[in-house]
Order: C-alpha cells, then sequence, then structure tokens
C-alpha cells in the first residue's frame, strides 16, 4: 500500500509545476528557453513551410492532423515492410508481413502500441529506433494538440491579432496553430522529461546500447539449445517514452514484466510514476490554459476520484477478493514486486491509454480484469495524452445536455447554447463505441476458428472483448493467451484502433468549433453551474451509464461469471 500512496503523491507534488509550465508552452507564451529551443524548432517549420503564428479553424487543423498522420503512416508501414533491407539490423531480423506491419503502424500511429508481435525477436534496431520511439514521440503530443484546440474553441478561440493574423479560417473560429501545437510540447516538455527518465532508468540497469546482445550458454543442457543470444538495445529512451508519452509498447514482448525493463523496485517506481505523470499534468494545466480554477478542480476532482476508486478496487480484488488466494493467479505476475505492484501498474496502465504491463493481465483475478475493461471503456479517468481530457469534454457536454434538460434550463457551456447539431454529433460518437465493439465481439465469438483464444469458457469471451476494447480505447494492453498474430486479428484491430482514435479527437473539436461561431452570453442566476460538487457527481453517474451499464451483458458473461465460476471451486 506504501507503492499505492506515493505514487498518487508524486505525480500531484510533480504535475502542478509540470501543468502549469506546459500551459505555458500551450499558449505561446514568451518564456526564458526561447533562444535555445528556437534553434530546434526554427528549422522544423521551414522543412515543413508553415508560419506557426498563424491562425486555423477547426477544419483546416484537423486536415493538418489527418494529412501529418497519413505521411507518418505511410513512411512507417514501409519501413516495417523492408527493415531486413535496412542498416541497423545487427541481429538479422527479417521483413513484417504486410498485415501485421499494418497493425503495428496503425497501434502506433494512433498512441495505442497494440503489438501483435515481439519486440526483440521482429524489429530491427532502425525500426524500433525511428519508426516506433518516433510516433511514440510525436503521436502523443499530437492528442494534446487537439485538445488544446478545443479548449480554445469552447471559450470562443484565441483572440485576434497581429501576430495570429489567419486568412484560412473563413469565419471559423481561430483554434490556434496545429504545428506549432505538436512541435513545441514535444521540443520543450516531452523530450527533456524523456532524457530525466531514461537517465534515471539506465542508472538502475536497463539496457541503453547500440551494439547486439551477448551470446550465453544455457546451463540446462536437455534443453537442446546450444546458445542464446541476449537481446539488448536502446532501451531505456524508449521505455521512458513509452512511459511518459501514455505509448505502452515495449522493447520486449512481456513488457515491463522483464527484467532488463524493468529491473529493480526503483525502476517500478519510477515506470509506475511515468504512467499518470502527464496526464495528471494536463488535469492541472487547463487552469493557466484557460484561466479557470474551478474548472480545473473540476476535472482534476473528477478524475482523482475515479482514479482512487479504481485503482483501490484493483488491490482488493488481488489480495482479499474471494480468488485472491488461488495460487494458479501467480502465473504471469512477477514475484519480485507481488500482486498488489502488479495490481496498481494494472489500474494506472488502463485509466490512462499507457497499456504497458509489469505482469501478465490474463493473470489477474478476474475481478481486477472487471476494473481493467471498466477503466478502458470510460477512457477519461485520467485517458491518454491530450485523448483523456478529450473523452472527459465529450461526457460533460452530454451532462450539461442532461442536466439541462433534468432542470428545464437551456444546455448551454461557457456561454454558448448546445443546440441540435452539436448533441448529435455527440450521439453519434456516443453509440460508436457499443456498436463497434460489440458487433466484432459477436463476431469473432461466433467463429472460434478465428478467435485464437486459449480459454473457450467464461475468460475466452474476456480475452476477445479485451482485446477490441483494447484497441478502441487506444489502450493497447491485452489479456495474452490470445493468439492475436492473424490476418483476422491484425485487419479487424486495426479497423478499431482508427475508430477510437479519430473520430473521438475530431468530434469534440467539431463541436468547440461549432460552439465558437456562437455569441457568448453573459452567466447569469439561470445559468447551470458546472463548476461544482453536484454537477461532479452527474458528470461520473453519467459516465458510469454510458460506459459500463451498457456493456453490463457481456461484463457479466466473462469476468463477472468467471469469478464466480473461480469462487465455487
Amino acid at each position: 500500500m506504501t507503492e499505492f500512496f506515493l505514487v498518487f503523491a508524486l505525480a500531484i507534488a510533480l504535475g502542478w509545476p509540470l501543468g502549469r509550465y506546459l500551459a505555458a508552452v500551450m499558449r505561446g507564451a514568451p518564456m526564458r528557453g526561447d533562444r535555445l529551443f528556437g534553434v530546434i524548432e526554427r528549422p522544423l517549420y521551414r522543412l515543413l513551410g508553415v508560419d506557426p503564428a498563424q491562425g486555423m479553424g477547426w477544419k483546416a487543423y484537423a486536415k493538418a492532423f489527418l494529412l501529418s498522420n497519413l505521411v507518418l503512416g505511410a513512411i512507417v508501414w514501409v519501413v516495417l515492410m523492408t527493415q531486413a533491407w535496412l542498416p541497423l539490423n545487427p541481429n538479422g531480423i527479417p521483413n513484417m508481413r504486410w498485415d501485421l506491419a499494418l497493425h503495428t503502424m496503425v497501434s502506433f500511429l494512433t498512441n495505442t502500441n497494440q503489438q501483435h508481435y515481439s519486440g526483440q525477436a521482429q524489429l530491427s534496431y532502425l525500426a524500433h529506433a525511428s519508426a516506433i520511439v518516433g510516433l511514440q514521440v510525436i503521436t502523443p503530443m499530437m492528442g494534446l494538440a487537439l485538445v488544446a484546440a478545443t479548449l480554445r474553441g469552447l471559450f470562443g478561440g484565441r483572440e485576434k491579432s497581429a501576430a495570429t493574423t489567419d486568412t484560412t479560417t473563413h469565419g471559423d473560429a481561430d483554434v490556434g496553430n496545429y504545428w506549432a501545437d505538436v512541435i513545441r510540447p514535444t521540443v520543450r516538455f516531452l523530450l527533456p522529461l524523456c532524457l530525466v527518465w531514461s537517465l534515471a532508468l539506465t542508472s538502475q540497469g536497463v539496457p541503453a546500447t547500440w551494439s547486439g546482445g551477448p551470446v550465453a550458454t544455457p546451463i540446462d543442457a536437455s534443453a537442446e539449445m546450444p546458445e542464446q543470444k541476449i537481446p539488448l538495445g536502446p532501451v531505456s529512451p524508449m521505455v521512458a517514452v513509452k512511459q511518459l508519452g501514455t505509448n505502452g509498447g515495449g522493447w520486449y514482448g512481456p513488457n515491463s514484466a522483464v527484467s532488463l525493463e524493468n529491473p529493480t523496485p526503483f525502476s517500478n517506481l519510477l515506470e509506475t510514476l511515468a504512467i499518470i505523470l502527464i496526464p495528471v499534468s494536463i488535469a492541472f494545466m487547463v487552469s493557466g490554459f484557460t484561466g479557470r480554477r474551478k474548472f480545473t478542480a473540476l476535472v482534476f476532482g473528477t478524475m482523482l476520484t475515479m482514479s482512487v476508486i479504481s485503482a483501490g478496487a484493483a488491490v482488493w480484488s488481488e489480495r482479499y477478493s474471494g480468488t485472491a488466494t488461488d495460487i494458479a493467479l501467480m502465473e504471469g505476475k512477477e514475484v519480485r514486486f507481488g500482486a498488489a505492484p502488479s495490481a496498481l501498474w494494472g489500474a494506472l496502465t488502463t485509466q490512462t491509454s499507457n497499456g504497458s504491463v509489469n505482469s501478465m493481465h490474463d493473470s489477474l483475478a478476474p475481478l481486477t480484469g472487471l476494473v481493467t475493461i471498466s477503466n478502458m471503456l470510460v477512457n477519461s479517468i485520467w485517458g491518454g495524452i491530450g485523448c483523456g481530457l478529450q473523452q472527459f469534454l465529450v461526457y460533460l457536454l452530454l451532462s450539461v445536455f442532461l442536466a439541462g434538460l433534468m432542470t428545464g434550463r437551456t444546455p448551454e457551456l461557457f456561454g454558448r447554447k448546445i443546440e441540435a447539431h452539436e448533441v448529435k454529433l455527440l450521439a453519434a460518437l456516443v453509440l460508436l463505441q457499443p456498436l463497434a465493439l460489440l458487433a466484432f465481439t459477436a463476431i469473432t465469438l461466433a467463429v472460434p476458428s478465428i478467435t485464437g483464444n486459449s480459454n473457450p469458457e467464461f475468460h475466452g469471451i474476456s480475452q476477445v472483448f479485451y482485446e477490441y476494447v483494447s484497441a478502441f480505447a487506444n489502450n493497447g494492453s491485452g489479456f495474452e493467451g490470445l493468439g492475436d498474430a492473424t490476418y483476422w486479428w491484425n485487419l479487424s484491430a486495426s479497423l478499431m484502433l482508427a475508430l477510437g482514435r479519430y473520430p473521438a479527437l475530431i468530434i469534440p473539436l467539431a463541436i468547440a468549433g461549432s460552439l465558437a461561431r456562437k455569441r457568448a452570453t453573459p452567466e447569469g442566476p439561470g445559468t447551470l453551474q458546472v463548476e461544482t460538487p453536484t454537477f461532479a457527481l452527474t458528470l461520473i453517474a453519467v459516465v458510469v451509464i454510458l460506459t459500463l451499464l451498457q456493456f453490463m451483458p457481456v461484463l457479466v458473461l466473462g469476468p463477472i461469471a468467471d469469478h464466480l465460476a473461480l469462487s465455487a471451486l
């Protein structure tokens, strides 16, 4: 329990100053490091041919986001399918099959890092360092950029000035410049933080080398293996960005359950803290970015409440539930850390879109699996970098609309009315999740030959549902035991990855752009107050109803039935 409280205390203590700094970065305010960072940023703007001072309407912003994803995706797909012919491949890794390369590209492009491959065996150093780590650095900042633009839109857009003269918005409010919103936090925030974390992890023994791994002779001659090559590589930089960037894709297949990737209790603390550090910082960023401290209190208080309940439930399930004493549940857990730290990691990694693991989630107690699935269905307890707050704003808008109907008031947020157009967009986004998840889960379970699961009973339902929920939530973790490196899983999961990423980022931006064009009315006695504890409880209730109750049948048939079956033994 010490690690439980220590992680939350450190995340809050460090998240507050980091959030203030991040708000200044995203506002584009003059900073002491402008001269230093400008040396890196200015050539990037010239290379892209963009003016970072030029504002964009929401449509231009979304187009720039989609264009950048299209170009990066094509490059990474080619690299993965040709890595055997490229340099920095001392271990002789072959090319990826086209469908596996497609899934890997889409997975990392969507900041999901769902892996249907084993990193140390199927990726060259070049593919790891350029394609994988490159996307792990850039894609989180894309999510941050989209939520920054959405917040600007909700408050009417940026103020027009000579520095932000825009000739492309065509009447839309200026929601910022996409390229500046991606490059500034990457250069000024994420990369320096990753450097600090990488050095700290290297000090704990996490490998950081470009040379090929050593060759060892197995002690057990009966293994009929004359020698074994120990896979090394520049592991600590990737671990740093995979944890801090809510990425999750590890250098090694078993992720941070491998002693080389997570060798000591202190490295485990560093990696656990890194999972929620930036998402907590973004919650604090809202105050400096919007100038509304009460709104920040609503965001942070709601997220923290759900986070503590979720993490507490996971730890309780692993230590005190009816199945906690089953020795079989320790299979897949790293005994150096034990059940409680594994449960805490599992809860936090699914509260965000991190998805990294220090134990195999297939070995979690069934009720802990229920917690992790529920976290991903909510997808905004902290959420991914930018994406979590974006999803929180969706729930906020829905709560305002429903609360307005219940109290007989016209729904409005920050002085702007929520009308039919916005509600239709919200409805489409809310319906997309159950339609996609339940349809693909049903199809996969109806055709046993394509499921690839290792358990045909209740746990098998959880395995299949978890894989699709993880993809849609852009989380990336999985119930191991699922044979997912097939054409069906690679292609269906790729579709799920895209459906979970792009509508969830662009539709809220479109709603914010629509609201920004409306005239703001002053708040009065009849205005619905959203920055209150009462509304926070209403918001949590809406989250529970929309994301848990509608999936209750599959949760009952999966983890709940699994728990009852094991308890009856």
